[in-house]
């Protein structure tokens, strides 16, 4: 069931008053969802809320947003399971909501394909900062300075990789590849440097600034989706290479 919240002042560093950036809510926990709402619309941001993940993958799919916050354990529909579907068609952002102790999940979330994730209880001014964060790396993956106009920055083309960074879009051989921010940002950090090998740290610093802890295990899950979904549009896809004991490379040719 949607929520709807009255309108609050925008905040002075929010986006333009005429392109807010819409972020969903899903928890089943009806005061989280009315005060962070309240403090998101503050912040000059749009909100819909939902406390079921079932009536919030309808309304996605119908709608799309520029983040969502997902909690992870709910009634009908999980968070996980919420993710795994979101996943099949689009590349939203997430940030998954977890239990302070609930390691598993935080880990789990992130091999997933999630973006972030936060630990309840949690400082709703926290939560603001880490959604400001992952919609600048959404903007960067574009190439772009957060809330900046387009710019006329050529795709990046690397033999059959085209990576559109004002799009966040991608293409192998002529074929759409969806990816995440996280995904698209550690594409575009291996294909900038062909040849050169990127290790897991640096490619955690990339992918996830210093506002987060990964493991190593984290960076190959990622990368083995990037390969899965390029190999459903091309089985012979072989371009990222595992350097054992290294990293990974993008191949020259």
């Amino acid at each position: 069931m949607a929520l709807s919240f009255s309108a609050a002042p925008v905040h002075p560093m929010s986006p333009a008053p005429d392109t807010p950036r819409t972020i969903v809510l899903v928890d089943d926990d009806r005061n989280i969802l009315t005060s962070v709402s309240v403090l998101l619309e503050a912040e000059g941001f749009k909100v819909r809320a939902y406390s079921d993940g079932v009536e919030a993958l309808k309304a996605l799919s119908a709608e799309p947003a520029d983040l969502a916050v997902l909690d992870i354990k709910m009634p009908r529909m999980d968070g996980m399971t919420l993710l795994e579907r979101l996943r099949e068609k689009s590349a939203l952002p997430v940030i998954f909501l977890t239990s302070k102790d609930d390691e598993v999940d935080q880990v789990m979330g992130l091999r997933m394909g999630a973006d972030d994730y936060i630990t309840k209880p949690f400082s709703q001014r926290l939560l603001v900062e880490r959604i400001r964060a992952l919609l600048r790396r959404r903007d960067l993956a574009r190439g772009l300075p957060a809330d900046a106009p387009a710019t006329a920055e050529p795709p990046m083309v690397r033999g059959d990789l085209v990576l559109d960074v004002e799009r966040h879009a991608c293409t192998w051989k002529g074929q759409a590849v969806t990816l995440t921010v996280t995904e698209f940002m550690l594409l575009k950090a291996l294909a900038q440097r062909p040849g050169m090998v990127k290790n897991r740290d640096q490619l955690m610093d990339l992918a996830y600034g210093e506002s987060i802890y990964v493991d190593d295990r984290t960076i190959d899950s990622h990368v083995k989706r990037l390969r899965k979904k390029f190999k459903a549009v091309d089985a012979e896809f072989s371009q990222i290479e595992t350097l054992y004991g290294l990293g990974y490379r993008y191949k020259e040719k």
